[in-house]
């Protein structure tokens, strides 16, 4: 059986969608890849047809530097997006989003605590699974995603 997401995903690629979706994963997968001080400093802005990551800086002497790290970065991003990571990158001088203050930036980093009713709600959506091993991991996952969309927190 085929995940619908791969389907959906084929047929954004064949209209021109691709892209944008592989910006998405990009960009989410960027602070993690990067560190906290460069996705300060860079951001992913765009990937163009050919595969390659245009990348927004803070300014010529940061785009300068990270494109003489742009090897490093790329192996960074493979290992966090394996196939999905661009082919190549390319950094100039551009807008880059706020960032958040200091204290926004230890409470995005500081994972959400599960009330006892997100604990609940999560093992009552895996209840039905037998498998233990399964069961617990679709907790997990469960649990992840009602903090999640009970956060008020933006990345």
């Amino acid at each position: 059986m085929e995940r619908i997401g791969d389907e959906v995903q084929r047929e954004l690629g064949r209209q021109g969608g691709g892209v944008g979706l592989a910006l998405a994963e990009i960009t989410a997968a960027w602070p993690t890849a990067v560190g906290a001080g460069i996705a300060a400093r860079a951001w992913p802005a765009r990937v163009a047809r050919d595969g390659t990551l245009h990348v927004a800086t803070a300014s010529s002497t940061w785009a300068f530097e990270l494109d003489r790290m742009s090897g490093d970065i790329a192996v960074r991003l493979s290992d966090v997006l394996g196939e999905k990571a661009p082919r190549r990158l390319r950094f100039r001088p551009g807008p880059i989003p706020e960032m958040p203050s200091a204290e926004a930036a230890v409470a995005v980093q500081t994972p959400a605590r599960p009330t006892p009713e997100v604990a609940a709600e999560a093992a009552a959506a895996a209840a039905a699974i037998e498998d233990p091993e399964l069961r617990e991991l679709v907790v997990r996952a469960a649990r992840a995603s009602l903090l999640r969309a009970r956060s008020d927190r933006r990345i």
